[in-house]
């Protein structure tokens, strides 16, 4: 029989009677624990969501992968490649990479009655994965695109409809310029559908539309276009993935067309900058949430050895070692700490889900990219933030659990 644990159990059940000042310090030192796990719980939930929902978007103008012309640059204004299908081939066949698709930009200007607005024409094929922006779709359709015709039908952004004050039905005129052409090129469009993924950067800059209307702004034959966008099923390969995918770009080069390789993080590298800077910010308040409910839960420790000075006198009386006497008040954290890690998880994931299903808390997307707090639940970090608070309060514990060793037994006996 484990003597320690079993006394450690009934100086907990007994501590549910005591209304003392000491039973107040040991409910405000559990209470504690619950209000910091919920709050870390919460912080990660939400850094995880914050974080997986402004990728997603990033990476639904752009995918995890663009390869383009080997003199091409950051710009719109691109250099043609040839449609390649054996090298289509050998990318799909890459480990995780699971979608590749054609595309080809031309800046230009969206021109009305009354205003004027820059923006990137983006042309796409039949293939396109339009997953992205038709659960971000506010009004009609994607473009409708075939592999024969050519579709005049294109998507605006919200902010630029509004802008422009222009709605789904109505003529989109675009004017482009060419180099060493005299005068614009002019090309009237139809809105077929509006979007808004309050990413703004992005929103204010692309139209969409068939590949083949900017094929023909460019001057490029049909099996000419700006490059590949590849997908993958996983963020977290992406480095992996990166180091394959450039060496069989690069053994596949021809001598008329060398190749390069762009990942999404390295094409935006300033907003995957301050997405990582999010995570330092997210330690910190861990650290500061689990100190704050380690010193509490020492100051408890501390009033129930006091209290039960008497207690320890008699077992060291009868013989018992000091580290015996340690364990049973380590058991008895043990059991308070528990008792609220268990209303931590119960507050920190009723909350989560309250806003996940509800989404009660707005932002505003002009700063936040988002217009409500996203909430991404993964419960192996809520069993890594419970196991990792008992373990570091247990860990803070094990100092004033050495004040037991300073107690004699004549004068804790005597203790009134």
């Amino acid at each position: 029989m484990n003597t320690e644990l079993f006394i450690a159990r009934r100086v907990f059940s007994e501590k549910k009677e005591n209304k003392g000042i000491s039973s107040k310090i040991v409910s405000i030192a559990v209470a504690s624990i619950s209000i910091s796990l919920a709050v870390m719980i919460i912080s990660v939930a939400i850094l995880i969501g914050f974080k997986q929902q402004v990728r997603e978007k990033v990476i639904g103008f752009g995918s995890h992968f663009q390869v383009v012309n080997f003199d091409s640059n950051y710009s719109f204004e691109t250099q043609a490649i040839e449609i390649d299908s054996t090298l289509i081939k050998k990318y799909l066949s890459i480990p995780h990479i699971k979608h590749v698709q054609q595309y080809a930009t031309k800046p230009g200007i969206i021109k009305t009655d009354s205003e004027i607005h820059g923006m990137v024409l983006k042309g796409v094929s039949k293939n396109f994965d339009w997953s992205f922006f038709k659960r971000n779709i506010v009004a009609g359709n994607v473009p409708s695109l075939n592999q024969t015709e050519k579709s005049n039908e294109v998507i605006i952004s919200e902010k630029v409809s509004l802008l422009l004050k222009l709605k789904t039905g109505d003529p989109l005129y675009c004017y482009f310029y060419n180099e060493g052409e005299n005068a614009p090129r002019s090309r009237k469009f139809i809105i077929s559908g509006i979007y808004n993924t309050s990413l703004e950067e992005f929103d204010e800059m692309y139209v969409l539309c068939d590949l083949k209307n900017v094929q023909g702004l460019n001057n490029w034959s049909d099996n000419q276009i700006s490059g590949y966008e590849l997908m993958i099923d996983d963020f977290n390969v992406l480095d992996q993935v990166f180091d394959v995918l450039r060496d069989v770009t690069l053994n596949n080069a021809t001598d008329n067309s060398m190749l390069k390789v762009y990942s999404i993080v390295t094409r935006y590298s300033m907003l995957f900058e301050w997405l990582s800077v999010l995570d330092m910010n997210v330690w910190v308040l861990l650290v500061l949430m689990i100190g704050v409910a380690g010193i509490n839960m020492i100051s408890g420790l501390l009033i129930i050895i006091l209290e039960r000075t008497r207690m320890i006198g008699i077992l060291k009386s009868l013989g018992y070692p000091n580290i015996s006497i340690r364990k049973i008040f380590l058991y008895l954290t043990a059991f308070l700490s528990t008792k609220g890690l268990l209303w931590g998880n119960v507050i920190g994931i009723g909350l989560c889900a309250i806003q996940y299903f509800t989404g009660i808390i707005k932002l505003d997307p002009a700063s936040y990219y988002l217009d409500t707090v996203p909430i991404a639940m993964n419960f192996i970090y809520i069993l890594l933030l419970n196991a990792g608070t008992l373990v570091a309060i247990l860990t803070m514990i094990l100092i004033p659990s050495f004040f037991i060793s300073r107690i004699t037994p004549v004068e804790a006996i005597s203790v009134e």
